[in-house]
């Protein structure tokens, strides 16, 4: 493990993508311990990207112009349809104390499927992991595991500090329809904006 490594991964989480932007939303929208839990279903949404990069699977995405198509508009639809559901819901993200709670494992479910169905993140990994693989590594494939180890903690952590802001930022947003409403056609614009980046980026 490299500090190169370390401060690589850490500018790639610290990007805002579709997982940060849910994790965001779930922290305004449900408090503190939602956006963690929101920010525990974005990383086990790398886990298929990562196990595909070390089988050699993301290298048929990267050859395979039908697979890639197929798997990127899954993702594409995903991302439409989560705009589609934030701009329609008008108590998407109603902020209120007396809200009702949005069950774990819908929010886990949301984030794994945000992330999942996302082939650019395999053929990240694809290109990313093996830079920092010593050549003289006997074992490539168990140190392949411990650094993508490191990166889906780093991405928790990371995921939770940017959910626990979002979460204190409630008090600020609550009660205030016109602050509401721009932020939901904001979450809205950005996810239908990354679903047609998505659209039209190529292997």
């Amino acid at each position: 493990m490299t500090l190169d490594y370390l401060l690589t991964s850490l500018i790639i989480i610290l990007l805002p993508g579709t997982g940060v932007l849910y994790t965001l939303a779930t922290g305004l929208n449900s408090g503190a311990r939602a956006s963690i839990i929101a920010a525990f279903g974005c990383t086990l949404g790398i886990l298929p990207h990562i196990v595909a990069s070390i089988a050699g699977l993301s290298a048929l995405l990267h050859t395979s112009a039908l697979a890639f198509e197929a798997i990127k508009y899954l993702g594409v639809a995903y991302l439409l349809y989560m705009a589609w559901s934030v701009l329609r819901d008008r108590d998407s993200l109603r902020i209120t104390d007396d809200a009702p709670p949005v069950p774990a494992r819908r929010i886990i479910g949301t984030a794994v499927l945000l992330n999942s169905l996302n082939p650019k993140l395999s053929l990240f990994f694809l290109a990313f992991l093996p830079q920092f693989v010593p050549a003289t590594t006997g074992e490539p494939t168990i140190f392949m595991l411990g650094l993508a180890a490191v990166f889906m903690l780093l991405t928790f952590l990371v995921f939770i500090l940017y959910g626990v802001f979002a979460a204190a930022a409630r008090r600020h947003v609550m009660d205030r329809p016109n602050v509401i409403v721009w932020m939901r056609r904001g979450f809205a614009g950005a996810f239908g904006l990354m679903g047609l980046r998505l659209a039209v980026s190529t292997p």
